[in-house]
């Protein structure tokens, strides 16, 4: 059963995503900025072609990437807590040390990325690939992915993340030896 803290998270990355589609959308590399209610300025990369774009270090939690094209880009120990990747294509990406603890990651490429050292808690991943990727010391703890994507990921799972402190197989609920993993959800 789910909390219901995480639950409300589910509940705030969703409505993240909804107001995502109601944004103006960003057709070239450059972001579109949007104020928050702060009044602090977000990039906005919403259906960009940011190919082999280098953002790595910035902070870019609560914009939003949802749709782009982002191959080959280095995101490496970018701040995206809060985003909407929702549809985006990031192949090749470097993600090393990347956050992306609370975004809507569903139906993404994440094919052939290095992830190692990245902070995927609570990201809901349905739909996505990690083929190829690198995930040496990646938190997923409460990560919601496809069942073939963890089982698959549970095969390559080593190391712990240095910002957590969690095993990449403990947060994959991997089981026993290599391979194994247990199913979010029972009788699945």
């Amino acid at each position: 059963m789910l909390s219901d803290l995480r639950i409300k998270r589910i509940c705030a990355v969703i409505l993240s995503l909804i107001l995502c589609l109601v944004k103006p959308i960003a057709t070239s590399a450059r972001a579109s900025f949007e104020k928050t209610m702060e009044g602090d300025e977000v990039p906005n990369y919403v259906r960009a072609d940011i190919t082999g774009i280098d953002l790595h270090g910035q902070d870019l939690s609560k914009s939003s990437i949802a749709g782009a094209v982002a191959r080959d880009a280095n995101l490496s120990n970018v701040d995206l807590h809060g985003t909407v990747l929702t549809l985006s294509d990031l192949k090749g990406s470097n993600l090393n040390g990347i956050d992306l603890t609370d975004t809507l990651s569903d139906r993404v490429n994440f094919q052939k990325t290095d992830l190692r050292n990245a902070v995927l808690v609570n990201m809901i991943a349905s739909g996505s690939s990690f083929a190829g990727a690198k995930i040496e010391g990646a938190d997923f703890t409460y990560a919601i992915l496809d069942s073939d994507d963890q089982k698959r990921l549970c095969e390559i799972a080593e190391g712990s993340n240095p910002i957590t402190g969690v095993s990449t197989r403990e947060s994959l609920e991997c089981k026993g030896g290599s391979g194994g993993y247990k199913p979010a959800m029972p009788g699945t």
